[in-house]
């Protein structure tokens, strides 16, 4: 382990936490990830054997727990909420610009979209064509009662609704910077389909953790 050799609690605790990946790995874990390829999903960047090895780690310093299908937060990891969203809130109104060309990755979007989405309210299945129109690329989330799930080639299923967006307004309205509906009234993006789904959407995509943060450092700096 790094030591800075400074007897401080924030010292310990940036020894424990302080390491890349560390906290984004937290992060996943408390808005609800606990697989190590759900993981793995989330964040493309870091390779399977040094997740194997942040995991060991957050276990051997007890923020973490080995379970039968993956991994829990222990009472210690999930105090580390009020620091992980603190962290959200500085960075919205401090360190939240433009988006880097290299932060707009279109699988882990959809990822984390479909993660989010809430199907408790579907009687039947919906299945939305997601068009990404600077990549030229198409993704499948496919919605069914209790369960939704994206697909990154065709699923063979008809489609019921279209979703057409850049990839940056797409992660704008993720992380609550733009609201969806607005996004649709202003042609930045487009929602074709049948009425129940045009409506339904706004309400059964929960956004980005973050973006009630997002949301809060807008509404200030205006």
């Amino acid at each position: 382990m790094r030591t800075y050799a400074q007897y401080c609690p924030i010292v310990r605790a940036v020894e424990l936490l302080g390491d890349r990946w560390t906290l984004l790995i937290v992060r996943d874990m408390l808005v609800g990830a606990h697989r190590f390829n759900d993981l793995a999903r989330g964040l493309p960047g870091l390779s399977r054997a040094l997740l194997s090895r942040r995991l060991r780690q957050l276990v051997n310093d007890g923020v973490v727990v080995r379970t039968e299908d993956g991994y829990a937060l222990t009472k210690a990891g999930e105090d580390l909420r009020p620091l992980v969203f603190g962290l959200a809130d500085w960075g919205a109104r401090h360190a939240f610009g433009d988006p880097r060309p290299e932060e707009l990755d279109p699988e882990v979007l959809m990822w984390w979209m479909h993660g989010r989405i809430d199907t408790t309210g579907l009687d039947k299945r919906a299945v939305i064509q997601v068009e990404i129109s600077d990549r030229r690329r198409k993704y499948w989330l496919v919605l069914e009662p209790g369960d939704a799930s994206v697909c990154y080639t065709d699923p063979g299923f008809d489609i019921d609704a279209v979703l057409t967006s850049d990839l940056p307004t797409l992660f704008r309205m993720w992380e609550g910077e733009i609201e969806l509906i607005d996004a649709v009234r202003a042609g930045r993006i487009g929602l074709t389909g049948p009425r129940w789904i045009v409506r339904g959407l706004p309400n059964w995509l929960r956004l980005s953790p973050v973006a009630p943060h997002v949301r809060a450092a807008r509404a200030q700096a205006t």
